[in-house]
Order: structure tokens, then sequence, then C-alpha cells
């Protein structure tokens, strides 16, 4: 029995994650759920899967879980910003999901490496933020960073056991979101419309990611440490039908593309199966129904996150860190309705030119720049 810790287990990749886990009752089991504040849900999935620790992150609500479930079915609860660090090393072997949104999934991620375990890596700001220091650790404690996301799962196994040699450039496919080609005036956009993504259901941060683009502009910089190519060999291309979820081209010039309909239960069932692959009764690509898969060139003018991505990687040291930290208050931002849509990229923007890069920090100046960027991009966001 594998054992399997999920970091986030009320958010969208969390509650899939558990689905796969119920579909194998036999293979894995559930040893420690750790979420935010929906104490409700979290007691659903006590009584189903019976962790033995569970955190929460307020005080409030895991009284209030302690309250509402029988002594007999009560694991051990935490709460606070401890608690997920508690949650990510309660087991000595197995694999921890990290399912978390933000750089609060940095420390547990840290913790868990540091015990040797494995991290099946949904939480993008682990590897944007502290790419070279988590990728180190885990080669120093034989751990293995296993890619949730569709995109880096499907290079995952393109490449295979492929020599790093033989890579001659990795292809990120983007849907291209519900703003590809229209409308005109992104300015006006509401938050409603910037949240119906034409493929995939996912949290509102990820989800508005997806609509600026930078969301792909954060895989390039996971990519970039996961498998350790360079930015000149990370190509982002658009593909609207979100079947292809990335492919290889080799130094001979031939491409392999992973396919499948777009449902995280395939990429997070592989990570968490590895070095296995089960049996499955997802649903299967009907070819005959597909009609066309299409490709273009992703807009950088209309979607700069993008580009201010790849700017973020290649000067690296913080930046990549005060990207994201900017990005998550500009997102904040919009969806309080405080600024709008265009300015996501505008306010992040303004962010990196005022910061003073510090060239291979440590984790304190990671998570100081961080803050840094918090605060400045707050300020900007009530101008």
């Amino acid at each position: 029995m594998k054992e399997i810790v999920i970091l986030g287990s009320t958010g969208s990749i969390g509650r899939q994650a558990l689905d796969v886990i119920r579909r194998f009752p036999d293979k894995m089991r559930v040893a420690g759920l750790a979420a935010g504040s929906n104490w409700p849900l979290m007691a659903e999935q006590i009584r189903e899967f019976r962790p033995r620790v569970v955190a929460l992150a307020r005080e409030e609500a895991a009284r209030e879980l302690a309250q509402n479930l029988p002594p007999e079915e009560l694991p051990d609860i935490f709460w606070g910003p401890g608690s997920l660090v508690t949650v990510a090393t309660a087991v000595d072997s197995g694999v921890v999901l990290n399912a978390l949104t933000g750089t609060v999934g940095l420390g547990p991620t840290v913790a868990a490496l540091e015990k040797g375990l494995d991290i099946a890596l949904a939480n993008k700001e682990t590897l944007v933020a502290a790419g070279e220091l988590v990728m180190k650790l885990a080669r120093e404690k034989g751990a293995r960073i296993l890619p949730v996301d569709s995109e880096h799962s499907a290079i995952w196994q393109c490449l295979a056991g492929q020599p790093q040699n033989r890579v001659g450039k990795i292809i990120l496919t983007a849907s291209g979101g519900p703003f590809r080609k229209e409308p005109a005036d992104l300015s006006r956009v509401t938050v409603d419309e910037a949240l119906a993504h034409p493929n995939w259901r996912m949290g509102k941060k990820i989800t508005i990611d997806s609509a600026t683009l930078m969301n792909k502009g954060l895989e390039v910089l996971e990519a970039h440490w996961l498998f350790a190519v360079d930015y000149d060999q990370i190509e982002v291309v658009v593909h609207p039908q979100s079947i292809i979820h990335s492919m290889v081209e080799f130094v001979d010039g031939s491409v392999i593309a992973q396919l499948g309909l777009p449902d995280m239960r395939l990429p997070i069932q592989y990570a968490l199966s590895y070095p296995d692959r089960w049996p499955s009764e997802l649903p299967r690509v009907d070819w005959f129904a597909l009609g066309e898969l299409t490709f273009e060139p992703p807009d950088t003018k209309r979607f700069p996150c993008l580009a201010l991505a790849y700017a973020a990687g290649r000067t690296g040291g913080t930046m990549p860190a005060v990207l994201n930290a900017a990005n998550e208050i500009a997102v904040d931002a919009f969806l309080a309705g405080e600024i709008d849509f265009t300015a996501i990229p505008r306010l992040v923007a303004g962010v990196m030119e005022e910061h003073a890069v510090v060239y291979e920090p440590t984790l304190e100046e990671i998570l100081a720049a961080d803050q840094w960027a918090r605060g400045a991009a707050r300020e900007k966001a009530r101008r």
C-alpha cells in the first residue's frame, strides 16, 4: 500500500486526487490531508478516507472540524502555518501531493524533501520561486519530483528516460484561454468571463492565470528546472483543443507528443502510480469525433505575461519569485474588482522593474523577495 499525503485536499486538484485514490483502494491509502478553511468538506474526506493526521489553516476551522466528528473518527488535527509541514512529514515513505496555491506550498515541499519523500508537484510556485534550491535538495536526498501539471506530465512521459543530450526542445501547448481571439478590448472583460475557461475546470487563481497566459509562463519556468533545459529550448504553442498536452522535439528532428482528453485525473494517477501505469476507466479520445488539431503562435502583445515570465527566468535570482508574488496580488485584485484585466501584466511589470535582484539566493532571501513583491504590488493595486 502506497501512503499518500494531500496538501490542498479540498481544492480542485486535491478532490480529483482523492477520486483517483478512491478507484485504487488496494494500492493506495490516505495518510494525511491539509486544506484551508473548508472544514465541512474536510470532514467528509476524513469519514471516507480515514487519514491519521489533518491540518487546516485557521484555528476556528480546526475546532469546528473536531466538534463535528465523532471521537472514533477523529484524526490528529493541527492548524496554522506550521501544520502544513507537520502533515507533509507525517509519513516515512510514500508520496506527498502538493496541490496548494501560492508560495505557502514551498515550506512543506522542502520539509518533505528533507525527509527523502517523493513529491507529486501541482504547486507551481515551488519551482518558480525556488527551482534551483528544490531540485538540488531532491538530488541530495534521493527524492523524486513527480510532475502533476498536464503539460509537465506529458513532457515527462515523452522523455521516458531519454538522455539529456538528445533533447532539441520542449514544446509546451497552451489552450489560449477564453480570450484567445476576442474581445478586442480586454480591459472590459469581467471576472466571470475570465473564469469561463473553454476546456479545463480549475481553481480561480489558475483559471485567471490561464486567461492571461501567465500560467503558461510559470510552466516555462517550471520546465526549465524539471527537465534541465535552457529557456531558448522551451517553445510555447497555442493548441485550442487541449488534446496534445505537450511535445518533445529531439535532436534528429523527430517529435514525440502525449495526447489525451483534458482531464487532470490522468496526470494525477500517473504521478501517484509511477513508475507503474495502472488501468483506468477515465474517458478516452474519440478520434473520429475530434475533427482537427490546430496550432498557432502565442500573441505576446495581447498577452504580455508570457514574455514577462521568460524575462524573469532569463534574469534569474530572485526575479522569478517576484514575478510570481506580484502576479498573485494582481490576480487577487482583479478578482476583487480593484483593477481591470489588462492591469495585471502592467502591475507585474512595474514591480519587476523596481526589484533589485539577488543572485544565487538563499531560501530566506527568496522568501524576503516574495514578501517585498507582495507589498509593492498591493501598493500599486491601490493606486
